[in-house]
């Protein structure tokens, strides 16, 4: 007898419309549906008209769960993964079964649609070539900046989930670490009726936030730029000046090297600015 199929089945992260014809129909094919929770995801297959069983999938019963769903995949059955909205395994529960089902090299299809991280990555304003996906940052403040420390000089996009009762927390311990003019958009409840995209410096959307509190609702997900190192080949004018002046007193190769010491520019540049003057 050969294995059953797991679907791994993104459905939407609000806008019901965004479910797609595929996910419908192989929801409606499988032979069980496991979800993070029934009673949300009943409502979900209600509204398609969709009867398959379903079965609970959540990080508390796991890795219970996750044995008996292997053994009905063996048997040949057909399942399909889902989360509450967006795409599973995205910060959501299904990494012990899918490394189960793997490991018995049962085949696993993908079912895309929505995600929050990429609707949200679309949309910030920030480079999306290269970004790291962190996920929830920690709970407790000091991890939570630990952990913003270590990406401090990350130079590529960087995105978060967060939640309502913690969003104002991150955002100061976000700003205490990466200072108060890093950019951020700040971006909640997607593809809902309350869909907000709101771009500023840290310090403006901590203001934002502080200014009502019903801004504090909704689920979100926080595009962060990437650190941008400091421009050490453009002579400000204040390096210009201190240049002139050690240039007076000093050779050319002095002036430059004690002025990108003082300055951070970089000694070349200086040297070149040196000649022409």
């Amino acid at each position: 007898m050969n294995n059953g199929i797991l679907y791994v089945v993104a459905t939407p992260i609000g806008n019901l419309q965004d479910f797609s014809l595929r996910a419908k129909a192989i929801l409606t094919d499988v032979d069980l549906i496991a979800a993070e929770d029934t009673r949300h995801s009943r409502q979900l297959l209600n509204h398609f008209g969709i009867a398959t069983k379903l079965q609970s999938l959540h990080e508390h019963n796991e890795k219970q769960q996750a044995e008996i769903l292997l053994q009905r995949l063996l048997k040949g059955e057909n399942i399909a993964l889902i989360s509450d909205a967006g795409t599973p395994l995205i910060s959501d529960p299904g990494q012990h079964l899918l490394k189960l089902v793997l490991a018995e090299q049962i085949t696993v299809i993908p079912i895309p649609g929505a995600s929050a991280l990429i609707c949200a990555l679309s949309v910030a304003g920030f480079s999306a070539d290269k970004f790291v996906f962190e996920g929830f940052l920690p709970a407790k403040s000091s991890t939570r900046q630990q952990r913003l420390e270590e990406l401090q000089a990350e130079t590529r996009t960087l995105v978060f989930y967060e939640t309502p009762h913690r969003i104002v927390a991150c955002i100061e311990d976000m700003l205490q670490v990466f200072g108060e003019q890093r950019e951020i958009a700040l971006v909640k409840e997607l593809t809902k009726i309350f869909e907000t995209v709101y771009r500023d410096n840290l310090a403006g959307v901590l203001n934002w936030l502080q200014a009502k509190p019903e801004r504090h609702k909704g689920e979100f997900v926080l595009v962060v730029q990437g650190f941008l190192p400091p421009d050490n080949k453009t002579i400000t004018p204040e390096a210009e000046r201190i240049f002139k002046l050690l240039r007076k007193e000093l050779s050319l190769k002095q002036a430059a090297k004690l002025t990108s010491e003082i300055t951070g520019i970089s000694k070349n540049s200086l040297y070149a600015l040196g000649i022409t003057i």
